[in-house]
């Protein structure tokens, strides 16, 4: 029975586009790398008069254009000028005109962290007193939408090419050189490259929308590409595309001149001279991610980068390689098959890698994380803990791999040795017959006659149980006619017909072999687990491509503590100035997207009337749109309460209520219920004193 690729093919197809499609529409907008940590004026302060700059501080470094920071005022209008700039340190402001009214004003901010992720959000401070009216500007989710995940998916396309161009190049060099020749791993590698080229180009197309205004008709704009190419990832992008350019003359000679050289001491030289700017080019390539992306900043950036250009070329040369396998077991051809050395040395070569993986990765984690919470408390944690957990899998699949490789048997039989004995033995049937005084036409027209009767019977034998007797009959008239032409001396009359014969006879050929060496069970194994490995790189390579999208755990928790810190310090100084109170609860309702943290500004905190404004934000301090928001006020001394307040939605993450009635002074419980989804709300409440 014949086996195909055809069907393994396509369902690796399909699981890739679904595992892609489900990670990238599930990531949304890209999570913000760098936080905002700090504000002047602070969110939801009242300050007496108008101030004459906005600045913001955030966690890391930033980029910024002419529309980074926005200022609106309660209508909507812009009242900001010129172009926000760098204060001090990660604090960026920008001015303000001269003669602002009383009312409440909204911030509204886009930048770029350090490590190329789009950032978005915005809040509201108040002059005098809040106006009854507020300048609405939507959701300010960055990276999000068509264009975000367009992007995303870019990357990814990008990790594979890179990795099967590496991976498959490297297991030429340096497991299986006859495979040079084989055309099956020749489009593989190829393919790498031009995936990997094309998706460089889109990303850089996309690079500009992706930042700024999310629109797919900005895609080509011109002056967002000339933008883009000043920046640090357009010129990683830049980088790689001439980088690609060296790889495609290194393919060249690969399967050029190296093909075509003698074993020796000269093609002992080339293999040298190729695995060295091989991997010139392929630490280059990876560099090209490392100098733009999360190793790029943070902690001890210049060991992060080293460490992970090698965390990339161990995936390279491990999954990479794991195609190239997986192509050269199922379409090598027949007179060419993998042998079991290239198969143990990549073996060798792949557990070199996986040591190299768990070593990068370990310091990674340590670095993107710092501390064993934030595995559970933060989705980069999460998402690492997926990883890990299909690495594992990987590991344990790739075992049995190793335990097939070991008992493989070379099941190589070519034709050639079976007519080199025919051929044998019709000479010496031929002698015999010269020396009885039979003529040699005879010996020769005994031989064609022999030869179609074994075509009738392979005709036979192919047609099989399908009832194909008019078949095996055809094959069988044209084996007679064939022998009764070859008995005549004539030949076949008919160049054309001959040629068609021949290569029918050598499809058979192949086809015989193709059946003999994959009679070996031991081969058939390799080759089924060799594919469960590759179809769990596929999700591995799509968990690890949104990874790359998430804020790493130890900037999500460091700008949380300072967000903390800042407001307690602004809450204070608000308090001792104005009176008003300012809580902060922190909110897990236990559903996905459930944690928070609420605020509830409340002003002048007196007995009699006051206003209240309820903060809703995400644990990385960006604005959080819930469903439903409600508080309520009890004074358990005197057994009053709760007294319930439904407050009006304004913004995002925003509601407000005026005239909160505060009937007596005392330790006052604030409890907010909040909701995020159908079904998952919780309430959280603190005490302060009121009046």
């Amino acid at each position: 029975m014949t086996r195909t690729i055809t069907p393994r093919l396509r369902t690796l197809v399909l699981l890739f586009l679904a595992v892609t499609g489900a990670l990238l529409a599930g990531a949304g907008p890209a999570s913000a790398h760098a936080a905002l940590t700090g504000s002047d004026p602070a969110q939801g302060v009242v300050v007496p008069k108008a101030p004459d700059q906005v600045s913001l501080t955030f966690s890391e470094n930033v980029s910024l254009n002419d529309d980074s920071i926005r200022v609106l005022d309660p209508k909507g209008k812009r009242v900001d000028l010129a172009k926000p700039d760098s204060l001090t340190g990660t604090t960026y402001g920008v001015q303000l005109k001269s003669g602002l009214g009383n009312g409440t004003y909204t911030v509204a901010w886009q930048v770029v962290s350090a490590d190329s992720h789009p950032v978005a959000g915005a809040y509201t401070f108040s002059v005098g007193a809040p106006s009854a009216t507020v300048a609405s500007v939507g959701d300010q989710g960055a990276g999000g939408g068509v264009v975000g995940w367009l992007y995303g998916f870019g990357r990814y396309m990008s990790y594979a090419g890179f990795i099967v161009l590496v991976g498959g190049a490297a297991f030429v060099l340096a497991c299986w050189q006859r495979g040079s020749g084989v055309q099956a791993l020749q489009r593989l590698v190829v393919g790498g490259w031009l995936t990997l080229t094309a998706a460089t180009l889109w990303l850089l197309l996309l690079r500009g929308s992706y930042t700024t205004s999310g629109s797919f008709g900005d895609i080509f704009d011109l002056d967002l590409l000339g933008q883009v190419l000043q920046t640090k990832t357009g010129a990683a992008l830049v980088s790689r595309l001439l980088l690609l350019a060296a790889a495609a003359l290194f393919i060249a000679v690969l399967f050029g001149a190296y093909d075509k050289r003698e074993e020796g001491a000269e093609k002992r030289d080339l293999t040298f001279g190729l695995a060295i700017g091989g991997t010139v080019v392929a630490a280059g390539l990876a560099a090209s991610w490392a100098m733009a992306e999360h190793a790029s900043t943070g902690l001890q950036p210049g060991v992060a980068m080293p460490v992970d250009v090698v965390h990339l070329l161990a995936v390279a040369t491990w999954l990479g390689g794991l195609s190239a396998l997986l192509v050269a077991l199922y379409r090598a051809p027949a007179d060419l098959p993998v042998d079991s050395t290239a198969v143990r040395r990549f073996s060798r070569v792949a557990f070199g890698s996986v040591v190299a993986l768990i070593g990068t990765g370990i310091y990674q984690s340590w670095r993107q994380l710092g501390s064993w919470s934030a595995f559970t408390d933060t989705a980069y944690g999460q998402l690492l803990l997926v990883k890990i957990a299909l690495v594992a899998l990987l590991v344990g699949i790739a075992s049995v791999s190793r335990r097939w490789t070991a008992r493989l048997a070379d099941t190589a039989v070519t034709e050639a040795d079976a007519e080199a004995d025919a051929g044998a033995g019709a000479g010496a049937e031929a002698a015999s017959n010269a020396e009885a005084g039979e003529p040699v036409a005879a010996a020769a027209e005994e031989k064609e006659t022999v030869k179609a009767s074994a075509a009738t019977k392979e005709a036979a034998v192919r047609s099989g149980a399908s009832g194909a007797e008019p078949s095996a009959k055809g094959a069988s008239d044209e084996a007679e006619s064939a022998g009764k032409a070859a008995s005549d001396g004539n030949g076949p009359a008919d160049p054309d017909r001959a040629a068609q014969l021949a290569r029918q006879q050598a499809a058979k050929d192949a086809a015989r072999q193709k059946r003999v060496r994959d009679a070996d069970p031991h081969r058939f194994g390799l080759r089924r687990s060799v594919l469960a490995e590759a179809g769990v790189a596929v999700a591995l390579l799509a968990v690890t491509t949104v990874l790359t999208q998430t804020e790493p755990g130890r900037t999500e928790q460091d700008a949380k503590a300072t967000a903390s810190a800042a407001s307690s310090s602004s809450s204070s100084a608000s308090s001792s100035s104005s009176g008003a109170l300012t809580l902060d609860m922190s909110f897990d309702t236990g559903g996905k997207d459930g944690k928070g943290v609420v605020r509830v500004d409340l002003d002048p905190a007196t007995v009699g009337l006051n206003e209240m404004h309820v903060y809703v934000q995400r644990p990385n301090g960006r604005a959080f749109d819930i469903p439903e928001v409600k508080v309520a006020f009890t004074l358990a001394a005197k057994k009053v309460g709760p007294l319930p307040v439904a407050p009006d939605h304004v913004t995002t993450g925003h509601w407000a209520a005026n005239g909160v009635q505060i009937p007596m002074a005392g330790d006052w419980q604030v409890s907010v219920t909040v909701r995020t989804s159908d079904i998952d709300q919780v309430t959280v409440s603190k005490n302060a004193q009121i009046g």
